[in-house]
C-alpha cells in the first residue's frame, strides 16, 4: 500500500479533507472521526474541545501539515504543546509490516505508529526531507473494560512537530520476528491528550520500545491493572499464544498489582505464574525474557531514605531466571539508581505530574533505552533479539518538573458538575471516623494502595480483616510513628483524634514532596509528644489551625475534609 499527500507523490494520493472510515479504507483522523477508543492511535481529544474544531490537516507543496501556531491559538494552548497529524489506513490481515514514512521537517519531529508507539525522534536544524522505514507489529487487542478482541487491522501513522508535513507512506507485510510484551500499566501503550506535551502523557516503556529495535517488530499487550494472573484470565495471553510463531521472544514485565493480592506473592503465586508462562513460550520454540518491575518514586516520611516496594518480586525473578535460564533485565534495579541519585523532588522530571508509579513519554523513553541496551548483551537464542537492538539511541531529556495545564477558560465546561467523591465512607458523613478508616482516606489521598500482609506487624490486626492491606501499606510506607503504637496495637476500631490523623497525613505528604519548616509554637504542650512536630507541619501545610483540640476525636466528613487539603 503507497498513499502520497503531494501532488509530485507516486501513490495514491489523499487530501486533507479525505477522512478515516471502514468505507474508504485510509485518511486522515480529525475530531469528526475519532477512532473507538482502544483501538486507535492513543491520541484522545479532551471533553472541553467538543465543540471546538481541534485537527485540521492542510495541503502543502511538500504534502499535509497542522498548522501549529492557529491549532495552538484556536485551542488557548501553551508553544510547547503540539497538535498531531493522524493517518489511518487498513490492511488485509494481522502480522508484521514493513512501513515507510517520508516527511519534510525542520526542528524536533515526532512519529507515533499503532497505539502511540514511538518510532522516531530526530531534529532538523534546516528543512530537510526524510525518508524513515520502521517495523510495525498490527494485532487484535482487548481493549480495557471489554471481554473480546475488536477489529484493529489498521495501520496509524500520527506525526508531530512545529514544522512538518507528511509527504508519502508505505506498508508492506514483512517476516520480521516478534517481540511481544506481556505487562501492566507501567508498560502499556498508554494514551496522551491533544494537544501533546511529553512531559504530561502517561507513557509504558513498552510503547517506546520499537524506536530502539531494528529488524523486531513490538507487539506490546500489556494492560493498566494487570496481574501475572488476570493477563491469562482476561484473555490477553490467548492473543500472544495464538500468534507467537518460532523465533520470536516474549518479554514479561508484573509485579506493580500482584503485590496488591495476597494469593500473588512473590515466592508464590507469582512466581507459579511466571514459571508457567516460561514453559509455554517455550514449546512453541519461541524465547522469554524476564524483566524485574519498574521501581516507584516512592520515600520514606522523615528523611528514611528510599522506600523499595517491590524487592522481593525483583529477586524473585532472578531466583526463576537463574534456576531456568532465562535472561533478567532489571530495570527495578536501573529504575531505582536514577531515583536516588535524581532524589524525590527532581525524580518527578519522568514520572506524570502527581504520580509515583507511572512514567511520562521521557521517563518510559529511558527505560526503554536502558532495556535496549541490554538486550544488546544477550547471546545465543537471543543474539537475533540483540543484533536488532539500539541503545545508542539519544537521551530525551527534561529539565523541569512537568505539569498539567490547567483547562482554558473558554472551555472551561458551564454547567454545574458535582465534586468529585474521593472516599466511600462519605456515606455517613457524620460518624465518627475509625482509625482504620481514617488510615484508609489518607493512602487514598496520598495515591498508595493495600498491598499484601506479608506478617503480623500488630497484635490486633487480623489479615482477613478489609483494612488488613491499608495497615500494611502505611507500615511499609513509614506513616504510623512508632511511638503512637502501645503494647503492638494499632486500635483499627477506635475513633481516630485530630493528633494521630494528622501524623499519619503530615507523614503521607513527607513520603511525596518536601516539607517545609515549621514556624509556631502551637500545640506545645497540649498533644501527645509523639505528634507535637506533625502538628506543627500540619499548620505549615494548611491541614489544621493553630487553635484545635488534637485529642477531639473526628467525624468521617473531617476526615475527609483533611485528606483532601492534602492536595498530592
Amino acid at each position: 500500500m503507497h498513499f502520497s499527500f503531494c501532488e509530485k507523490g507516486k501513490g495514491t494520493r489523499v487530501k486533507p479533507e479525505d477522512l478515516y472510515n471502514k468505507e474508504r479504507g485510509c485518511g486522515f483522523i480529525t475530531e469528526n472521526n475519532m477512532p473507538v477508543s482502544g483501538l486507535g492511535n492513543h491520541f484522545v481529544i479532551p471533553a472541553y474541545y467538543k465543540d471546538v474544531e481541534t485537527v485540521k490537516p492542510e495541503a502543502g507543496e511538500q504534502g499535509v501539515f497542522i498548522d501549529q501556531k492557529k491549532g495552538c491559538e484556536r485551542l488557548e494552548a501553551s508553544k510547547d504543546r503540539l497538535i498531531p497529524l493522524m493517518f489511518a489506513a487498513d490492511v488485509p490481515e494481522y502480522g508484521n509490516y514493513k512501513v515507510k514514512v517520508e516527511i519534510c521537517a525542520k526542528g524536533e519531529v515526532l512519529i507515533f505508529a499503532g497505539s502511540r508507539r514511538l518510532v522516531f525522534r530526530k531534529t532538523f536544524a534546516e528543512k530537510t526531507v526524510v525518508s524513515h522505514s520502521f517495523d510495525l507489529n498490527v494485532s487484535p487487542i482487548i481493549p480495557r473494560g471489554q471481554t473480546a478482541p475488536g477489529d484493529r487491522r489498521t495501520v496509524f501513522i500520527t506525526v508531530l512537530g512545529e514544522d512538518v508535513s507528511l509527504s508519502e507512506t508505505e506498508s508492506e507485510k514483512s517476516n520480521v520476528p516478534t517481540l511481544f510484551i506481556c505487562g501492566d500499566s507501567t508498560v502499556t501503550d498508554q494514551p496522551a491528550d491533544v494537544p501533546y506535551a511529553p512531559g504530561t502523557s502517561y507513557s509504558g516503556w513498552g510503547q517506546m520500545m520499537q524506536d530502539h529495535m531494528s529488524g523486531v517488530a513490538v507487539s506490546n499487550h500489556a494492560h493498566s491493572g494487570l496481574t501475572t494472573e488476570s493477563f491469562r484470565s482476561e484473555g490477553h495471553y490467548a492473543i500472544v499464544e495464538e500468534m507467537l510463531k518460532k523465533g520470536d521472544y516474549a518479554m514479561f514485565q508484573f509485579a506493580h498489582n500482584d503485590q496488591k493480592l495476597p494469593h500473588l506473592k512473590a515466592a508464590e503465586g507469582y512466581r507459579e505464574r511466571l514459571v508457567q508462562y516460561i514453559a509455554e513460550v517455550r514449546a512453541a520454540g519461541a524465547f522469554p525474557l524476564l524483566v524485574t518491575p519498574l521501581a516507584r518514586n516512592t520515600w520514606k516520611p522523615d528523611g528514611g531514605g528510599y522506600n523499595d516496594l517491590l524487592k522481593e518480586y525483583a529477586e524473585e525473578c532472578f531466583k526463576i531466571g537463574e534456576e531456568y535460564k532465562v535472561p533478567v533485565i532489571d530495570l527495578h534495579g536501573f529504575s531505582m539508581n536514577e531515583v536516588l541519585r535524581d532524589g524525590l523532588d527532581s525524580s518527578k522530571r519522568f514520572y506524570f505530574p502527581k504520580d509515583y508509579t507511572h512514567t511520562n513519554d521521557h521517563g518510559a523513553y529511558k527505560m526503554a533505552r536502558f532495556i535496549a541496551g541490554e538486550l544488546e548483551k544477550l547471546t545465543g537464542d537471543y543474539k537475533t533479539l540483540a543484533e536488532a537492538s539500539k541503545p545508542d539511541e539519544a537521551e530525551w531529556n527534561i529539565d523541569e518538573i512537568p505539569v498539567v495545564p490547567e483547562i482554558p477558560e473558554k472551555f472551561k465546561m458551564t454547567e454545574k458538575k458535582e465534586e468529585p467523591v474521593l472516599f466511600a465512607e462519605l456515606e455517613r458523613p457524620d460518624d465518627r471516623a475509625k482509625r482504620c478508616e481514617a488510615l484508609d482516606m489518607v493512602i487514598k489521598a496520598a495515591k498508595f494502595f493495600p498491598t499484601n500482609v506479608f506478617n503480623d506487624i500488630y497484635d490486633d490486626i487480623v489479615g482477613h480483616e478489609w483494612y488488613a492491606g491499608t495497615v500494611q501499606c502505611a507500615f511499609q510506607n513509614g506513616l504510623i510513628p512508632k511511638d503512637m503504637i502501645r503494647d503492638k496495637r494499632f486500635r483499627p476500631e477506635e475513633d481516630i483524634t485530630l493528633q494521630d490523623l494528622i501524623c499519619f497525613a503530615v507523614k503521607a505528604c513527607g513520603s511525596r514532596r518536601s516539607l517545609p519548616a515549621p514556624k509556631t509554637t502551637a500545640y506545645e504542650g497540649t498533644c501527645d509528644e509523639y505528634a507535637i512536630e506533625y502538628m506543627k507541619l500540619g499548620v505549615a501545610l494548611g491541614l489544621v489551625g493553630e487553635n484545635k483540640d488534637p485529642k477531639a476525636t473526628l467525624t468521617r466528613r473531617e476526615a475527609a475534609d483533611i485528606c483532601l487539603a492534602m492536595r498530592i
